[in-house]
């Protein structure tokens, strides 16, 4: 967000080309919404015990897997460098795991 044209981290801009973003800061607020803060306040949940943090792991596992398919659908798959594929692991890891917490509670 803090450098949407590629200022700070070289991403071309022409990779959003027939996205409907111009730049990388809505994507870039969007990442650090849903998929930084979000899994903090599950973590932060789940730290305390709370009941709902079993569903929330999952639904973070799920929203980055949406993440990374919607960015494949929008730019196209990339394994140089092999982010998406890491992503799609962790995803599934993520998600894997809360649905395995979520059963047993």
């Amino acid at each position: 967000m803090a450098g949407p044209h590629g200022e700070i981290l070289p991403l071309p801009v022409g990779a959003l080309a027939g996205s409907p973003f111009s730049d990388y800061f809505v994507p870039g607020g969007i990442l650090f919404a849903v998929l930084g803060v979000g899994p903090l306040i599950v973590a932060a949940g789940a730290w305390r015990g709370v009941r709902w943090a079993p569903q929330l792991t999952f639904a973070s596992g799920v929203a980055l897997l949406i993440w990374i398919a919607v960015e494949v659908a929008i730019i196209g798959f990339a394994w140089v460098p092999p982010l998406q594929p890491i992503y799609i692991v962790m995803g599934l890891a993520i998600g894997a795991v809360g649905l395995t917490w979520w059963r047993k509670s």
